[in-house]
């Protein structure tokens, strides 16, 4: 778990100053993603991460009770809103606002294929040992802001992947596919997956490359975030670097896109299999981050474990709002001067 929660904070700060631009251009104005490139040669992270720890959270206040766990979810979700984070989906965004308006867990999401649950999930495959406890807890956490089936479908083939990633043993993609098969077949909303699952398996069979399975998807040079666009792509990824953290991030983020979320879901993966010594030093130490730091992400992630053990409700590591407003304001500062510098050459 702790592998999952750093390889997931790595690829959001890794992939954050490439996101929205393609793949030519990144390379162009940026270079290769293989150092911090945010703030002065250091990394911050975004909402992937922050959804991340909201999960691992509600996951240890609630002690792995699903009810509770949605409860939890939802008031950390209206706490993470109103402290301005910067950068967040519409629908999750409007998600929060109707949690704030009253609406319940059950009723605020919104009607969206968006890869919001997605990025938030590969936590849920790394906690959880059975599938139906995978599949409850997924369903829970992508209905609280996304109601499109496709949503929930797209962030189970993440969890999936990070409880088989689990194994510390190569999966074939044969097998993989199969899994998910066996979980979702016979659902109205496997239709459209499943057959991108195929395609995945296929050219890793054929050994192609990552970029080459986007081509295509007729994807370009942008991986977005439409889920079914972003996680057979993804798991490409997953499948031909399953224990290289460092060739896997770099790979993905060069497919240009949405490459915060990406990376971040590629490197929650990687990491459940590689854990915390997997993950290169430098790019650990070169998080900036406050006040959820590092330190605090794995002490995140031993309390996960222990209440995975214990099945017992405690107290989660958290941070103080009057820490995370500003810490916000300077991210979005941040994030202006990235958007200012992409309008000068070189094009």
């Amino acid at each position: 778990m702790e592998g999952c929660i750093l390889g997931t904070a790595v690829g959001d700060a890794l992939g954050l100053p490439y996101e929205g631009m393609s793949s030519g251009r990144a390379r162009k104005l940026l270079g290769t993603p293989d150092r911090f490139r945010f703030l002065l040669g250091k990394g911050m992270v975004s909402d992937d991460t922050e959804h991340t720890c909201i999960v691992a959270q509600s996951l240890i206040v609630s002690g792995g009770d699903a009810e509770g766990f949605l409860k939890a979810l939802s008031v950390r979700f209206r706490r993470w809103f109103v402290l301005l984070p910067a950068g967040v989906g519409m629908a999750t965004a409007r998600a929060c606002i109707r949690l704030l308006l009253g609406y319940s867990a059950k009723t605020s999401g919104l009607w969206s294929a968006g890869n919001g649950p997605a990025m938030r999930s590969a936590i849920l495959g790394a906690y959880f040992d059975h599938w139906s406890e995978i599949q409850e807890f997924v369903r829970l956490n992508t209905r609280i802001t996304h109601t499109d089936p496709k949503a929930e479908m797209g962030a189970l083939a993440i969890a999936i992947a990070a409880r088989l990633a689990r194994e510390d043993r190569q999966i074939e993609a044969d097998e993989y596919v199969a899994q998910v098969i066996d979980l979702i077949a016979g659902q109205l909303e496997s239709v459209e997956l499943i057959p991108l699952l195929e395609k995945v398996s296929e050219s890793i069979h054929r050994g192609e490359s990552t970029a080459a399975l986007a081509q295509s998807l007729n994807l370009g040079q942008r991986v977005g975030g439409y889920v079914y666009h972003c996680v057979p792509v993804v798991l490409h990824c997953w499948l031909s670097h399953q224990t290289d953290f460092r060739n896997a991030l770099i790979t993905i983020i060069e497919c240009g896109g949405d490459t915060d979320t990406n990376a971040a879901m590629v490197g929650g993966i990687v990491g459940a299999r590689v854990g915390r010594e997997g993950i290169p030093v430098d790019w650990l130490d070169g998080i900036w981050e406050w006040p959820m730091t590092v330190e605090r992400m794995k002490t995140l992630a031993a309390q996960l474990a222990d209440t995975k053990i214990s099945g017992k409700s405690i107290r989660p590591t958290s941070t103080s709002a009057l820490a995370i407003l500003p810490r916000n304001l300077l991210f979005l500062m941040v994030v202006l001067f990235h958007g200012f510098r992409r309008l000068l050459p070189p094009y």
